[in-house]
């Protein structure tokens, strides 16, 4: 599908400015801000294809780095921001109100896709922000990193797992039990964590699609 508006996009959060790239197909049915995992970026290659995907289904994307620079250098040793739940859903929730901002997707409703980590980040956020997030869509996430804030989740959330990733499934299981907000788990057919499995990708991407369609289409903002 083609792009009606993209761009390289500088977003300040407190006292640091974060990089994203944000792209809206004509007619756009609503906004997915990406959440990426732990020691990934806004260039992970999976959630690059599934946000190619979401925008041929007609959907705008936002991915975006959730640390700076100098902070991903400084994780590349500690490894500790990527499990600050609470900073990375700061920057998230600092992200959708600068959407807030941006004209060209004025009146889109706002989905969250968090990915590992990312998905603990996307479930706090939409706790914090309530009916401002339409939907949420979990990749392989980790909602036990949001254990307190998952029952005061309202979006409808989708949880997507890979049939083999045993562990994941039992954490998204128990997360389950204690949301109270319309929330389905969706297993990929012989997927494992990275759903590097041929087709398992496509069929997360598809899940996605559909869940942003049923639930951000039909709540536009005027």
């Amino acid at each position: 599908m083609a792009v009606q508006f993209e761009n390289e996009v500088l977003m300040p959060v407190g006292e640091v400015t974060l990089d994203g790239e944000l792209q809206i197909p004509p007619n756009a049915l609503g906004m997915v801000l990406f959440a990426h995992g732990s020691g990934s970026s806004r260039f992970s290659p999976r959630n690059q294809f599934v946000a190619r995907m979401l925008r041929e289904a007609g959907l705008g994307t936002l991915l975006f780095d959730l640390l700076t620079r100098e902070e991903e250098m400084i994780d590349s040793f500690t490894r500790h921001l990527r499990f600050d739940i609470a900073l990375l859903c700061e920057r998230l929730v600092a992200a959708t109100h600068w959407m807030e901002t941006v004209e060209a997707a004025r009146g889109l409703r706002v989905g969250y896709f968090g990915s590992s980590t990312g998905g603990g980040a996307a479930l706090m956020a939409a706790a914090k922000l309530g009916e401002t997030v339409g939907a949420v869509v979990s990749r392989g996430g980790r909602p036990d990193l949001a254990s307190a804030w998952l029952p005061k989740v309202q979006s409808p959330t989708l949880l997507i797992v890979g049939e083999l990733d045993n562990m994941v499934i039992s954490l998204n299981r128990q997360a389950m039990s204690r949301m109270t907000c319309p929330t389905e788990l969706r297993l990929i057919p012989d997927a494992t964590h990275l759903f590097e499995e041929p087709g398992a990708l496509e069929a997360v991407a598809r899940e996605a699609a559909s869940w942003f369609h049923a639930h951000l289409s039909a709540k536009t903002r005027a």
